[in-house]
């Protein structure tokens, strides 16, 4: 997490209706060179200022298609405001042109799950994978994939060692890919291992959905365990000889408080209701465990989640298993149709680090680019450091390339040429 100075007192002083006054104005001095993402997690008084909503790859993508069609209408964007967390102002940062600036709100605002995967730590876990495996007289390869909720310098040593990035909608196809060799096709009698950073749960369900025994074929490597003298994270020998996949030990800290006893309630709910009523279907994020996913009647990605309920026929009942400001978001908007739409789990399941993102740090931000207190100031400006930048493009574009999907353009002038028209749901 970087550290973040504290605010001026007059913006914390300030009211809620004033703060979205005074932003709404500095938005509108700005113009078309501000571009203002909100990721779903958000909460409502941010979002509501955003230009774009959605998850993080999403938006990146959005954001540099914009970015795009503006400049050849004359009117750059100058500026982009990311309302998320830190490693998704790096993809966009990643995804736009140098001449755009990427703003974080508030630089605290980091995601504790790409934190659990450090880059000193994973090219020590290579190392050590590797002379473990050589020692055992293994032939075959490791190919590591990242889900994109991970650090710019993790997607750079991914890119840099032949492997790719997932999101949790595609990450069933990046995984078949790389068990399939890859960017080199897989020999006949060559084995694949893939090293799944830094989220074990979408690693693990991904894995059994391909077909895995996952109790039998994959082990979870700990930097912790590693760094506390376990020589290969809490695994042994024979556990990584005999694993498909090897998952690092990290997990999102809002997924992970669903537990199977919460879809042990609805089933029994469910099981009591009398002839005819509507039964509550469960539907999460492949961020739970397995326990949690191999009880629900749906899994899936956020932009999944949200089209499945949009879709769904008046007077059905969910419980969701993800952030709580989306689900509460969607069950306000489809309330009027009579879909009700709970959370899965009682507990306050809040992404607390996307909430350090908040109206005063926004108008903070936007003060500096107007100018407001003295000169034009870019505050907590994101960049990803060009040498990183070339091998995280390399990860995400053989994610592109391979997941067959369409969606938002990813393009730019000065970024490299070969992400031009790409493109991802």
């Amino acid at each position: 997490m970087l550290w973040q100075p504290s605010l001026p007192e007059k913006y914390t002083a300030m009211s809620p209706e004033e703060l979205g006054v005074q932003i709404s104005e500095r938005r509108k001095r700005l113009g078309d060179a501000l571009v203002i993402l909100g990721h779903h997690y958000q909460a409502d008084e941010v979002v509501q200022h955003a230009d774009f909503t959605g998850d993080s790859l999403k938006l990146a993508q959005l954001a540099a298609s914009v970015v795009e069609d503006r400049a050849k209408a004359g009117t750059p964007v100058e500026h982009i405001l990311f309302c998320g967390v830190h490693f998704m102002a790096e993809t966009a940062d990643i995804l736009t042109p140098d001449s755009v600036k990427v703003i974080l709100p508030d630089l605290s605002a980091g995601c504790s799950m790409a934190d659990m995967a450090d880059y000193d730590q994973t090219v020590e876990a290579w190392e050590l994978i590797h002379e473990s495996l050589k020692s055992q007289d293994w032939n075959g390869r490791v190919i590591p994939i990242t889900y994109v909720n991970s650090t710019a310098a993790i997607k750079a040593f991914v890119g840099e060692n032949g492997g790719a990035c997932c999101t949790s909608s595609n990450a069933d196809q990046v995984f078949s890919w790389a068990m399939n060799g890859g960017t080199v096709a897989r020999k006949e009698d060559e084995d694949i291992k893939i090293l799944f950073l830094p989220d074990q749960h979408l690693g693990r369900n991904t894995a059994s959905a391909y077909g895995i025994d996952v109790e039998q074929h994959t082990c979870v490597y700990d930097p912790r365990k590693t760094a506390m003298g376990e020589a290969l994270g809490g695994a042994s020998d024979s556990e990584l000889h005999n694993a498909a996949t090897i998952l690092w030990a990290g997990h999102c800290s809002v997924h992970k408080l669903f537990r199977p006893e919460h879809c042990a309630q609805i089933h029994q709910a469910n099981a009591a209701l009398a002839s005819g009523q509507e039964p509550t279907k469960i539907l999460v994020h492949p961020e739970c465990c397995k326990e949690v996913v191999d009880l629900a009647d749906l899994s899936g990605s956020t932009e999944y989640i949200l089209r499945t309920l949009r879709a769904a026929p008046e007077g059905s009942k969910w419980a969701i298993g993800t952030e709580v400001h989306l689900v509460n978001r969607i069950a306000h908007e489809l309330a009027d149709r009579g879909i009700e739409i709970r959370m899965l789990s009682d507990c306050q399941c809040l992404c607390t680090t996307m909430f350090r993102i908040d109206q005063p740090h926004l108008l903070w931000v936007l003060d500096g680019l107007c100018g407001v207190d003295g000169p034009v100031t870019e505050r907590n400006v994101i960049a990803v450091h060009p040498d990183a930048q070339k091998l995280a493009v390399q990860a995400l574009e053989r994610m592109l390339e391979h997941t067959g999907v369409g969606g938002v353009a990813v393009s730019s002038s000065d970024k490299d040429p070969s992400m031009k028209n790409k493109f991802l749901d």
